[in-house]
């Protein structure tokens, strides 16, 4: 089974309408593209050919990967309570003296202006579930052990 996850209205509309794009006019336009380069003869040592077949195939699996994450979204108010660590939540914390805040969810709901973490990157994992106040502590990629303290959780408006 694939976990849910947690996407605000805003976000899944927007991912919904990507999708809506990609299907249409960008399928159409990879296809027009193929075409042309295929009446260009000899398919073997064209380089317009290979690179078209290689956007359909960004193409496909964009569109998979965004039909994926809409059926396994769950969309709306985030679960949880204020002062404790769950998907959706806007995370400050302190690592190592210095203080930082990040979206604690999937990259898709991000509006640019903070980090986001997925639940399960290492510093993600160690979070979830804690409450304002916590310590946890989690293994970095370089197998450091970094201790997290944290300051705030609120839900992501």
């Amino acid at each position: 089974m694939t976990a849910k996850t947690w996407l605000t209205q805003e976000a899944a509309d927007r991912l919904a309408n990507e999708l809506r794009e990609l299907e249409t006019s960008g399928r159409s336009e990879v296809v027009k593209k193929i075409e042309a380069a295929r009446a260009e003869g000899d398919l073997k040592e064209n380089g317009g050919y290979h690179a078209a077949r290689e956007e359909q195939g960004k193409l496909e699996a964009r569109i998979r990967q965004l039909k994926a994450l809409l059926e396994n979204a769950e969309i709306g108010t985030p679960k949880g309570e204020a002062g404790q660590v769950s998907p959706g939540m806007k995370v400050a914390v302190e690592i190592m003296g210095k203080k930082m805040e990040f979206l604690l969810g999937s990259r898709e709901i991000a509006s640019g202006e903070l980090d986001v973490y997925s639940e399960q990157s290492p510093l993600g994992a160690a979070v979830l579930g804690a409450k304002v106040g916590d310590e946890r502590s989690y293994t970095a990629p370089n197998g450091k052990a970094i201790k997290v303290k944290i300051l705030a959780a609120d839900f992501f408006a």
